[in-house]
């Protein structure tokens, strides 16, 4: 399922003694809005002690960016319950968009970790330039006079009817 960002804003009801309370507003990755809002009371009920019946839910936008045609450089703070305890972790990770990212960052993590979604407190995705970026494996993709060579291409037959099963000679796979 694609992972989209919504902005969540929420706060505690009104009461008698606090007519105006303080508004609280998250960035949250989910598959949708339901679960956005479900994570957003689960942060809330963690960080300032409000529950779902006590509060409110002001609105919820989803979040898109604004140039989603040029590769960025994404750096990604979070923390998540591993089987013995809370780690912190800093990743980066190239794509066209935030949303992207974050889709790598689950899928890489669900591989290498053996964490879910649930299980994940994404504190800070950001855009990172080429001179921030820590990672060996992003650095690579900052050469201007990078090649992406094919050293193995195996001519095909321009149409079904030239194509046979069965050749006489082995094909030619390396070109100039």
């Amino acid at each position: 399922m694609p992972y989209h960002e919504y902005q969540v804003i929420g706060r505690r009801k009104p009461t008698e003694t606090d007519k105006n309370p303080k508004i609280f507003r998250m960035r949250i990755f989910a598959t949708n809005e339901v679960v956005a809002k479900s994570r957003f009371w689960y942060f809330i009920n963690k960080t300032q002690k409000i529950k779902k019946t006590a509060g409110e839910i002001l609105s919820v936008n989803e979040i898109y960016d604004k140039k989603p045609q040029n590769i960025k450089n994404f750096g990604i703070s979070l923390r998540y319950h591993s089987r013995s305890n809370q780690v912190n972790i800093y990743k980066e990770y190239r794509d066209l968009t935030r949303t992207g990212a974050v889709t790598k960052l689950l899928t890489d993590m669900g591989g290498r970790h053996r964490t879910t979604y649930r299980r994940m407190q994404i504190m800070e995705v950001k855009a990172v330039t080429p001179k921030e970026t820590r990672r060996a494996s992003t650095r690579q993709f900052h050469d201007s006079k990078i090649k992406f060579p094919l050293p193995h291409r195996v001519l095909r037959a321009p149409r079904k009817r030239y194509d046979s099963l069965f050749q006489a000679k082995r094909p030619i796979t390396h070109f100039r």
